[in-house]
């Protein structure tokens, strides 16, 4: 079967992809009067949104701009090219366009009222479709034909029945990256990318736990804990590491030398994961990388000063036991007293100092993130320095890239979905470019 179709007056683009990247895309572009078809592997469009919609769609961060850009690393400044044309506040306003109202919760994060995706998603597509984009599901792009002459591209789709190809004048690629394949996004471009002299930063998991190696009682007693009201943070500095608990405990070590962030996280079965953990993902990777693991500080006790905790820790106790003495004194009981017997010796809990510092600062040794399918998303993809400024691929003219298969990450907030929209604005109005249709 073939959906071929020859150049004409009326230009059509092709967008691969059907996540918010490249529906934004085919908006813009549609908007312009030009033929759009949207090709995805899936049955249906926006599997991956309506995923993170489970817990509650959180579309963007109302934070200050500067510390919103700042969430994007050392891909700050080309991020803020796109977000500096349309934002979190722009993206607010385009989804009370769609009739969906917004609200601002507790921690700074942008929702809709209802908290859903699918209504979003669903008011979304009866727009597209009302505006002509056409939908191909259960269409996964294999490659490009060999017949491109330069003007134009032929793609090649294995689809239910049988091989399909289509002549477009331009293309949008929004493919995703590597995370949560069975939705979609299976990095089954990059080899095609490569092939065609696409420069790719291996693809690498982003907003993701990590391992560590609990003892068995540990893990048996607490893995699925949550722990509440603590700090975290993840030591970087040269000669500051720590290589034991014990040695972390003392109370002459530096206690807050790295940044700490507050929040939560979960213990696993295989080392830790959530908000607080995936803030630091990006760090705790990167260490691992480079010197094959990461230490992972924890503040028990954030609400309190080091020289409080040593006051609570050393505090006469009579004949109550230390458990009993820290449960009553700073309110350490279950996983976080846990967590205290799992990285100290007997001999560190002879030292009201060394446990007074560790529970200020109790080192976790991370040796390894989870694998890139349980990642929230992926860091890595097609590089910035391959695409010129419209985000066109410089060796392939005409051919578009947005979404999260581009080389940057963000945590989770509403920093993903913000820049995954934006990126697939620009794109489109990119490929309107391309075609003097601006």
């Amino acid at each position: 079967m073939s959906v071929a179709r020859p150049l004409g007056a009326c230009p059509c683009i092709a967008v691969v992809g059907g996540g918010p990247a490249g529906l934004m895309a085919a908006e813009t572009i549609a908007a312009a009067g030009l033929r759009v078809e949207v090709f995805d592997a899936m049955p249906s469009v926006g599997r991956k949104f309506l995923m993170a919609g489970k817990g509650g769609m959180n579309l963007t961060h109302s934070e200050p701009y500067a510390a919103f850009l700042g969430r994007y690393g050392s891909r700050r400044n080309v991020v803020a090219s796109l977000l500096d044309e349309w934002g979190p506040e722009a993206l607010r306003a385009w989804v009370h366009g769609l009739g969906v109202e917004t609200f601002v919760g507790s921690s700074g994060r942008v929702f809709p009222t209802d908290m859903k995706a699918a209504p979003m998603l669903r008011a979304w597509l009866h727009r597209l479709r009302e505006g002509g984009v056409r939908f191909h599901m259960r269409h996964r792009w294999i490659d490009w034909a060999n017949e491109d002459d330069g003007e134009g591209h032929t793609l090649r789709f294995a689809t239910p029945d049988g091989e399909a190809t289509f002549r477009a004048d331009a293309i949008v690629f929004a493919l995703g990256g590597a995370s949560w394949p069975r939705l979609g996004s299976d990095a089954s471009w990059v080899p095609l990318f490569e092939k065609m002299g696409v420069e790719i930063a291996p693809l690498q998991p982003a907003n993701c736990g990590f391992d560590i190696d609990w003892s068995e009682h540990f893990r048996s007693r607490y893995a699925g804990e949550f722990l509440k009201s603590v700090s975290m943070a993840v030591v970087t500095n040269p000669g500051d590491e720590s290589e034991g608990a014990a040695s972390a405990g003392k109370a002459d070590a530096p206690l807050a030398l790295p940044l700490f962030r507050q929040g939560e996280f979960v213990v696993t079965a295989s080392g830790i994961e959530g908000s607080l953990v995936y803030a630091l993902s990006s760090t705790i990777r990167e260490r691992i990388n480079r010197h094959g693991h990461a230490t992972v500080l924890i503040d028990l006790a954030p609400g309190l000063s080091p020289e409080r905790v040593l006051d609570e820790v050393t505090h006469p106790r009579g004949s109550r036991s230390l458990s009993s003495h820290l449960r009553s004194r700073l309110g350490l009981s279950g996983v976080k007293a846990g967590l205290l017997h799992e990285c100290l010796s007997k001999e560190d809990f002879t030292d009201t100092a060394r446990i007074a510092a560790a529970i200020k600062s109790l080192p976790l040794r991370a040796v390894r993130p989870r694998p890139i399918a349980e990642a929230i998303s992926s860091a890595g993809g097609v590089r910035f320095e391959a695409l010129d400024a419209s985000l066109m691929m410089k060796t392939l003219p005409g051919a578009f890239c947005a979404g999260e298969m581009l080389d940057w990450e963000a945590p989770t907030g509403g920093y993903l979905l913000t820049a995954c929209f934006s990126s697939g604005l620009a794109a489109g109005r990119g490929a309107l470019a391309y075609l003097g249709r601006t």
